[in-house]
């Protein structure tokens, strides 16, 4: 009996190796998709994600009227902790106003144009998803 357990415990060492996650990240990817999906997909940092979130929502903040950026915001779960987030990582010091301010924050999160030019679609892509093609259309023009 006592051999068998100690070959249960032997056989579950290897296991117990590749148990260890990082919860922190899991737990934020299940809490937020399209933090995951940035992160995960892109190779940006947590920061940066955030930091572009909120750079997207404050340019969809400027653009579109209270009622539909408050569709776009409904669809982000903490949308104003996002925005606060990247006024306070000092990618939003002023109004946006068009794609190429919101790029010029990206950048100042450290993402690179290149990485830019996927950031942005990914995020009207997830939003458009999840709000229909109502949003998608919403998202199109005020990108434009």
């Amino acid at each position: 009996m006592k051999r068998r357990a100690v070959l249960l415990c032997l056989g579950a060492l290897p296991l117990s190796a590749f148990a260890q996650v990082d919860l922190g990240s899991l737990t934020s990817a299940v809490k937020n998709p399209l933090m995951g999906m940035l992160t995960s997909q892109l190779g940006v940092s947590e920061s940066q994600a955030t930091g572009g979130i909120g750079s997207y929502l404050t340019l969809a903040k400027e653009k579109l009227s209270k009622g539909n950026f408050d569709k776009i915001s409904s669809l982000v779960p903490g949308a104003s902790n996002y925005i606060e987030q990247a006024r306070s990582l000092g990618a939003v010091t002023g109004p946006l106003k068009n794609l190429a301010g919101l790029n010029g924050a990206l950048g100042k999160l450290g993402i690179s144009s290149e990485t830019a030019s996927q950031f942005v679609p990914m995020i009207t892509d997830y939003l458009g998803k999840a709000g229909g093609s109502s949003v998608q259309s919403m998202l199109g023009a005020m990108l434009k």
